[in-house]
């Protein structure tokens, strides 16, 4: 077993002392009491007294198994985990110190693990598009994910929200009831190769919002576009050193209820100023892979997304049960992105059965969709090394369309723990036709300390 990194290690026994020590000051009856918010319960009520002074600790943690059944690339049997801690807190400014209508926070994450699906189901040369454990990635390290502070001006109509954080936690943003990352989360910068990062991954940014009606607002933000801080050992980074240019997201969003029933509907745009590489040209309008010479840079590169939820029922009357829809969409530059476009459509009904009131059942259906050029390139490297089969380990593998199903039902343990088992199935995992559709087996666990 591979020797842990340090501050993951550190990270970890301060997270285990910190939950001791919190559930040793809680009252016996609130410490994993079903009705709690918290699993370490409210401290006695200091807990509720710290959020009322503007002080709201956060704690949690998800954890993830993916088990390839059948089909996929190996079918070899076994089961991957992957997990992520997190700890933080959200500071009210104004209760705090008087500052009004300003906000703060601190956030660190952990993660660690390994991924069915890059070697397992999806063919290792090209591994999948999307991901069966959604929760795996961006190195097994501690990373200061949010470090910002906020503030409400104009009687509360325009927002200013400055420091390091990411793109997703205002833009293109997505709740993550599934475990394929395919339905959960931000899908632009699941899909914005090398530009757009996601979750643990901080950027300096600055995101201004404007307040058009109750429903309606607009906002615009300007991101750090720094790969630098997707290295190991750069979770802390807050110098601008490695910038590469900054990515620019616009989106309008629209909050109207319908049948009195919640529903938001986003649009937007991005626009990375950071160089990009054409995917099949080279710096002559020739293909690169034949010619040899260096692939062409673009000064740019861009795309755009619709994201819809909308809540259909309501279950008897109570409006937090009921039959929700969602759907996204994103498309990007040809010239530059692996993939081009992608599409997914969820359903998912909250409170399926009167004993089970806060349990609820999904079913999600995506398509991501690779560049042709992409294709194109690969077959010319293949053709330039006179290698065309798929059996040669240097033959580099076509893609095309990788299509992701799961179902899923969420078990409401208690107020801070749930418990997801889901299926899924993958269609040409990695869009790569030679190989096996399969069945991932998948198990997602969230709980609030």
């Amino acid at each position: 077993m591979k020797k842990k990194n340090t501050n993951a290690r550190l990270f970890c026994q301060l997270s285990a002392a910190a939950t001791l020590v919190l559930a040793a000051n809680a009252m016996a009856d609130d410490a994993f009491s079903a009705n709690s918010k918290w699993m370490t319960g409210d401290w006695g009520g200091e807990r509720t007294k710290l959020i009322e002074e503007g002080i709201d600790i956060k704690a949690d943690y998800v954890g993830e198994v993916g088990s390839n059944l059948h089909g996929g690339y190996n079918n070899d049997h076994t089961s991957r985990y992957s997990d992520q801690f997190g700890l933080g807190v959200a500071l009210d400014l104004q209760k705090l110190w008087g500052w009004d209508n300003t906000q703060a926070k601190i956030q660190l994450t952990n993660r660690n693990g390994q991924n069915i699906s890059n070697d397992r189901v999806g063919d290792p040369r090209a591994g999948t598009l999307s991901s069966s454990q959604e929760v795996y990635g961006r190195g097994h390290m501690v990373r200061l994910t949010q470090l910002w502070i906020q503030h409400q001006f104009l009687d509360n109509k325009l927002d200013v929200k400055a420091g390091y954080f990411g793109e997703g936690e205002d833009f293109n943003t997505f709740p993550c009831e599934f475990q394929n990352l395919t339905f959960c989360g931000s899908q632009a910068g699941n899909w914005a190769t090398g530009i757009w990062y996601n979750w643990p991954v901080m950027q300096a940014a600055i995101r201004v919002k404007y307040n058009i009606t109750p429903e309606l607002y607009a906002q615009i933000g300007a991101y750090n576009q720094n790969p630098s801080q997707l290295e190991h050992g750069n979770g802390f980074k807050l110098s601008g050193s490695g910038t590469k240019g900054t990515v620019l997201p616009v989106e309008l969003v629209w909050s109207p209820k319908v049948n009195d029933l919640p529903g938001e509907y986003r649009v937007g745009y991005y626009k990375s100023t950071a160089p990009a590489n054409d995917v099949l040209k080279d710096t002559n309008g020739g293909n690169a892979a034949t010619t040899g010479a260096p692939y062409r840079v673009h000064d740019s590169k861009h795309g755009y997304w619709f994201v819809a939820q909308q809540q259909l029922t309501s279950h008897n009357g109570d409006a937090s049960r009921g039959l929700n829809i969602a759907a996204n969409a994103t498309f990007h530059d040809k010239a530059t992105n692996v993939v081009d476009n992608y599409q997914s459509v969820m359903f998912v009904y909250k409170g399926p059965f009167d004993a089970r009131p806060k349990d609820d059942v999904g079913i999600g259906f995506g398509r991501i969709h690779v560049n042709q050029d992409v294709r194109k390139n690969a077959e010319l490297e293949n053709d330039a090394i006179g290698v065309n089969d798929y059996n040669n380990p240097l033959y580099t593998p076509l893609r095309n369309t990788e299509y992701n199903t799961e179902i899923n039902y969420g078990f409401h343990v208690t107020n801070w723990l749930t418990v997801r088992p889901n299926l899924q199935y993958i269609t040409h995992p990695g869009g790569v036709d030679q190989v096996d559709n399969a069945v991932v087996a998948g198990l997602k666990i969230q709980s609030v300390f």
